[in-house]
This record gives C-alpha cells, sequence and structure tokens, in this order.
C-alpha cells in the first residue's frame, strides 16, 4: 500500500481586528498628551522668565538710554558698562553691604527662627496661639514693614527712642540718619521679618523627627544640649540647608525694604546690589549699568540654586 504525504499549507496570519489600537499610535498619543500638560509651563517661562533673563544680558552690552524706548536704537558698545560698572567704587561698596545684610539677616533669622523651633516643638497652653502671633510679620508687605519701622526707628519722634529715652537710657539714637548704625537697623528689622519663615520650615523638620530617639536618648542619660547636638541637628540638616539657601536667595536681592527703610542712605552707607540696579536703571536712567549689576545678582542667586537642587537631591535619596 503506498502512503501519501499531504503537505498542509502553512496558517496564514490572522488579520487585525478592526478597532484595535496601534501600539505605536498609542506611544505617541501619550507623549503629546504629556507634552500638552508641560507645554503651558514651559511657554510660561520662556515668556516671563527666558526671554527678560535673555533681554537684560544683551542690555548689558548695549547703550540704552530713554531715547531707546522711542527710536529703537541701543547702539553696542561691548565691555563698556561692565567696565564701567566694575571701575565705579560704589559698585564694591554696595557689593560688600549685600554681603554683611545677607550674612546678618541669615545668621538673626535661623538662630532665632530654631530657639523658637525647639520651643514650641513642645506642647504648652495656648501654644498655637502664639505660633499663630509670630507669623505676622511674615504675612505683612514688606514696603509697609518698612515704613512701620522707618517710624519706630526715627530719631526725634521714634517709639523706639522714646521708649529708651523713658527708660533713661539715652533715646537719642540715629538708627536711620548714622551711616555706622543704618545697615545694622536694616538687618535687624530683616531679621524681625524674617524670623517666622524659618520657625515654620525648621518647626516642620522636628515635627518629622521620631520621638522615639528622644526616648532612647533620655534613658541613655544623654543632657538636653548633647541630644540637641546629636540627634536633632543631625537629622534636621536637609531641612537646615534648605531654608538657608532660600533666605539667601530671598535676602541677597531685597529692594523694597531698604528703599523704604533708607533709600539707599545715609551716603551710601545701606546702599546693595539691589539698590543700585534700581538707582541706576531708574534714577540715573543708565540701563545698560543696571543690566549690569541685575546679571552679577543673577550669577550669585543662580550659584545658590544649584546648592538648592543639589541639598534637594541629596534629601530625596
Amino acid at each position: 500500500m503506498t502512503t501519501s504525504t499531504v503537505t498542509v499549507p502553512a496558517a496564514s496570519t490572522a488579520p487585525k481586528r478592526a478597532g484595535t489600537p496601534d501600539p505605536r499610535r498609542l506611544r505617541l498619543r501619550g507623549r503629546l498628551t504629556q507634552w500638552g500638560f508641560v507645554a503651558p509651563a514651559v511657554v510660561f517661562m520662556l515668556l516671563f522668565f527666558g526671554y527678560p533673563l535673555v533681554r537684560n544680558v544683551v542690555m548689558s552690552f548695549q547703550h540704552y538710554t530713554p531715547k531707546t524706548f522711542f527710536t529703537g536704537d541701543a547702539p553696542f558698545n561691548g565691555a563698556g558698562n561692565w567696565s564701567k560698572v566694575f571701575q565705579d567704587a560704589l559698585f564694591g561698596k554696595a557689593l560688600w553691604h549685600t554681603l554683611l545684610f545677607t550674612a546678618g539677616s541669615l545668621l538673626g533669622q535661623f538662630c532665632i527662627g530654631l530657639a523658637l523651633a525647639v520651643f514650641f516643638n513642645r506642647r504648652f497652653p495656648l501654644g498655637g496661639v502664639l505660633r499663630s502671633l509670630i507669623l505676622l510679620p511674615w504675612l505683612v508687605p514688606m514696603v509697609v514693614s518698612g515704613v512701620v519701622w522707618r517710624r519706630i526707628l526715627d530719631q526725634d519722634t521714634g517709639v523706639l527712642n522714646s521708649f529708651l529715652g523713658a527708660l533713661g537710657l539715652g533715646g537719642h539714637t540715629p538708627w536711620l540718619t548714622s551711616p555706622g548704625m543704618a545697615l545694622l537697623s536694616a538687618v535687624l528689622v530683616n531679621i524681625w521679618i524674617g524670623i517666622p519663615f524659618n520657625m515654620v520650615i525648621l518647626y516642620g523638620g522636628l515635627q518629622e523627627i521620631p520621638a522615639e530617639l528622644y526616648e532612647a536618648a533620655s534613658l541613655d542619660g544623654a543632657s538636653a544640649w548633647r541630644t540637641f547636638r546629636s540627634v536633632t541637628l543631625p537629622l534636621l540638616r536637609p531641612v537646615i540647608t534648605v531654608v538657608l539657601v532660600l533666605g539667601f536667595m530671598s535676602t541677597v536681592k531685597i529692594l523694597d525694604l531698604i528703599l523704604a527703610l533708607t533709600d539707599g542712605g545715609p551716603a551710601d552707607a545701606t546702599q546693595t546690589l539691589g539698590t543700585l540696579t534700581y538707582q541706576e536703571s531708574f534714577v540715573q536712567l543708565d540701563f545698560g549699568a543696571g543690566a549690569v549689576v541685575g546679571n552679577v545678582l543673577i550669577l550669585i542667586s543662580a550659584v545658590f540654586a544649584v546648592f538648592y537642587l543639589r541639598a534637594n537631591r541629596t534629601e530625596g535619596k
């Protein structure tokens, strides 16, 4: 009997069902959806941050005057604006005042804010009410705070000198009119304004420290200072870094407070980079020189912004 082999043809690939989505099309649609959500933020950043930044850099290399607003003519003058600003003795003085103002403000705000955060970390009657009252300086607009403190620190009619005079402590201190006292007064006012921010952030960090660690330290016989140094500070270090960097970035460019208090005087004793930018641009109407000082402020802030981002990345790990 002869056996015949029958060849069975290979099964053809089944056709795709109608309406089955294409994976590549789904991925493309997902990416377009993601960019659709991101696009408004990107456009906003480019229009309101990117363009002014680029325009400010370009302006620092131009001879930009009020006439330019009408004619549109701003001739390129190379590094002339930069050379003019850096050779001006007032720029070096403003830079030094900015460093002193920023360092003094950060030190005072952080130390007092940390002390208050530790104090309020313990529960006691009316603690929440007192915490809310301390927030008031932070909620008041800075210009309003500056005007109020200018009246308080007035040499002749100020409340502070009247109070000191009633106590027999003189009462004639030129807080804002003496070149040796004006910058210190501005620092003290800014410390008063910035304490609530430091206290709130540090208080939140203290709330995240487990209570079991303090109990273990107490059982080991650690003193309050040793517990603070060995338990609280190490666990609070990421929060401290963020507080100091954010405080620096907000303090180094302060303008409105100093304008309200002293307007950069007396004798340029409170002139900072922020007020110098304002003076060059809107008083002297030298917009190119003002742009140079503004770019210096941007560079300083950018350096500390990098530290802030690295601190956040380290904390996330």
